[in-house]
């Protein structure tokens, strides 16, 4: 058996393609994303991955539309992504495929 600490993976990602991780895939990349009220994610893009986003507490704006617990939410490849929190939130995000490369700012 091995463990690992979320708070020593980077950003909350912890399966992937990069360094540090669980669990070195390429089919996909997995996070728990804690957010404080009033924090932003720059705009991007993936041209590759599609990104799903479930909020498991709190409130969020995707693309300017309110998102709350239970919500899940999946950008397709070259879809842009506006994030913002309203209130505390945690989401799970899931990549697929796991390139960690593929994000751009827009």
């Amino acid at each position: 058996m091995k463990t690992y600490k979320l708070a020593d993976m980077r950003g909350g990602w912890f399966v992937g393609q990069f360094e540090p991780t669980c669990l070195p895939i390429d089919q996909c990349e997995v996070a728990v994303k804690p957010y404080k009220a009033g924090a932003v994610e720059p705009a991007h893009v993936h041209r590759i991955a599609t990104e799903l986003t479930l909020v498991v507490s709190g409130k969020v704006t995707i693309n300017g539309k309110i998102f709350v617990a239970g919500d899940i939410v999946e950008l397709s490849p070259g879809e842009p992504a506006v994030f913002s929190v309203i209130e505390d939130t945690v989401t799970v995000v899931v990549k697929s495929p796991s390139v960690p490369s593929d994000k751009y700012l827009v």
